[in-house]
């Protein structure tokens, strides 16, 4: 016979007694020693009807009995309709075995929750494994657009979600500061500074960034230097005013991530790899050249390019076509200085040298293309030990009342993420952001998203907290010893009758609550934090609809006037909803108020 309930991740707890009946099997002959149970999953049945949980352990592991899968399940089955849990099994289909659990198994499932807290959906998978995710990563040219918002959001999100579920987890920015992109920064910012100098430059030239936002800049430089700039050769000028200018684009994008409560832990300057005492993408090649994954040899042209456009050159190649990728890859431009790809390799080697093996990446839309190569390489430097994820987030369409938004004049040619966080505040902007899969392109509307209905996903799931909040002031009429304070309203509850919550919308709101730690697991390990908003979402909408149920029948009702056992398990019923979505929107980095204003 199986034990009774003890872990809060009631999924987790009835996988191991599935896992547990296949040893017994194992120990009886049918099935073999030492299998490896890895894919035995427990989830919910697609249909509802056909149960609480299923499971997949007949379908993974009948090839390796040398047996059919509904045979198996049979024998499974009989193993599982043992256990105190189970009050009913049944094999469907092929071999899928779909169980209802006894109707006790939920109070526990909700006491077990309680007694957790804060703790309640925090996972182990992590097992403490080191991860480094890369997010934002903007060029240092300017403010962070609405573009560089979704990728920020996403990527802390998910650095949140793996730190929940176990993980050791490493926030890092990756700072361009070594292409031509900042040098073109600079030409911009020392126009800037001839402007401050009270020059009249007109119109900015095509080719430099034209947003007032570098106008501090060219003020600072002259506030630093007067007109002694203009008296010195270009040469010298020039890496003195990028220096200013990235310190200056820094700060301001430091200063955007924050207005979304973003903060990473590292911040890698892509020019720190080629100065200083060492050029280390110059050691990468020289590492790759001895392994024989660099050579010297020319590349075909380009299928559908122009002739014009290629070069027929002998020149440094990555061998990237031995780890995955298309074709070989440049090392060196003809000027002889690295292609972009050469120092991405040297960077994410430092990822590997700094004792990380599980990598994600998260890039914009328009980078799709670079993943296969950017992942042979790592194959390369790591010999395969590391292993990398790159996210892709899409476009964000901004609309107001379904209307395109204009650009930002302060840019010059984009709306800024500091205006969209200025007009619907962080906790809009971040949900929303979440509420799509990342790979799909999100329409953002700055008037839905603050619209107080069941339409804007946000304010509902906010909402719901807020509504259980006022739940629980109101019953201090009934229940004046009801204690203010969390710890000690938990601790009083978890004392209540459980039992007594047999209606079966409460019990299905439990089963809601008992799926959420399965739901932190599932998506930290696919990497999709939307997942986390879907599930908050649907939490939300239950206990609403619930509510409402109880204005048409006041049976149901949370609050019961003359009966303060039945209150108390509701009222625990209640708690339960309000931790989980304040866990959730925690995750998420989206606050969970007492009370909506």
């Amino acid at each position: 016979m199986a034990d009774p309930l003890t872990s809060p991740h009631l999924f987790a707890d009835v996988l191991a007694r599935v896992q547990g009946v296949c040893r017994g099997l194992a120990g009886e002959g049918v099935l073999p020693n030492g299998m490896d149970l890895s894919r035995v999953v427990v989830e919910p049945p697609r249909d509802a009807s056909h149960g609480d949980m299923a499971t997949n352990a007949a379908m993974v592991l009948a090839k390796e009995a040398k047996t059919k899968p509904r045979d198996l399940a049979e024998r499974i089955a009989a193993g599982l309709r043992a256990d105190p849990l189970v009050a009913k099994v049944e094999v469907a289909g092929p071999g899928f075995i779909n169980m209802t659990l006894k109707t006790g198994v939920w109070a526990d499932a909700l006491r077990a929750l309680l007694d957790a807290g804060a703790d309640y959906g925090h996972g182990d998978i992590g097992a403490g494994e080191k991860v480094n995710v890369e997010y934002v990563s903007a060029n240092p040219t300017g403010p962070m657009h609405v573009g560089h918002c979704r990728g920020a959001v996403f990527g802390d999100a998910l650095a949140s979600l793996l730190a929940f579920a176990g993980y050791d987890v490493a926030r890092e920015y990756y700072i361009n500061d070594a292409g031509a992109q900042v040098d073109v920064l600079a030409r911009s910012a020392l126009l800037r500074y001839r402007e401050a100098l009270g020059e009249t430059i007109g119109e900015i030239p095509e080719g430099l960034y034209p947003g007032d936002y570098l106008k501090p800049v060219g003020q600072a430089l002259a506030d630093e230097y007067g007109d002694r700039l203009l008296q010195e050769p270009a040469a010298t000028v020039l890496p003195r005013v990028r220096r200013k200018a990235i310190a200056a684009m820094m700060e301001a994008i430091r200063g955007d991530l924050a207005a979304l409560n973003i903060k990473h832990d590292v911040f890698f300057s892509e020019r720190s790899l080629i100065e200083g005492d060492s050029d280390r993408v110059a050691a990468t090649i020289d590492f790759l050249r001895a392994k024989g994954d660099v050579y010297e040899g020319r590349l075909p042209p380009p299928k559908g390019a122009p002739v014009e456009d290629w070069e027929d050159r002998e020149q440094t190649l990555f061998r990237a076509t031995a780890y995955g990728d298309d074709v070989d890859r440049p090392l060196l431009k003809s000027d002889g200085s690295y292609t972009y790809f050469a120092s991405d390799i040297a960077y994410h080697k430092t990822k590997y040298d700094r004792g990380f093996r599980n990598l994600v990446d998260v890039w914009g839309a328009d980078h799709g293309g670079y993943i296969k190569r950017v992942q042979a390489a790592i194959k390369a430097v790591t010999d395969g030990k590391a292993e990398l994820d790159v996210k892709i987030v899409q476009l964000v369409k901004l609309l107001r009342n379904g209307e395109p938004v204009k650009m930002s004049k302060r840019s010059g040619d984009f709306v800024t993420l500091r205006e969209v966080v200025d007009e619907v505040g962080s906790d809009a902007v971040r949900f929303m952001m979440l509420f799509r899969k990342n790979d799909a392109v999100l329409d953002f509307d700055l008037a839905k998203v603050i619209e107080q209905s069941k339409d804007n996903p946000v304010f509902y799931v906010q909402y719901g907290h807020a509504r259980g909040h006022s739940i629980f002031r109101n019953a201090r009429e009934v229940l004046p010893d009801l204690p203010e304070d969390d710890g000690l309203r938990v601790a009083s509850l978890l004392k209540a009758q459980l039992e007594r919550l047999t209606d079966p919308a409460e019990l299905d709101l439990i089963r809601r609550l008992a799926l959420y730690p399965r739901i932190v697991e599932s998506a930290a390990l696919a990497h999709e934090p939307h997942r986390v908003a879907f599930y908050l979402y649907d939490l939300a909408s239950e206990f609403h609809a619930h509510w409402t149920k109880g204005r048409d029948a006041p049976h149901l009702r949370f609050i019961i006037n003359n009966d303060a056992e039945i209150t108390l398990a509701r009222l625990a019923l209640v708690q339960g909803v309000v931790s989980v979505l304040a866990s959730g929107l925690a995750v998420l980095g989206v606050h969970a108020p007492a009370e909506m204003r």
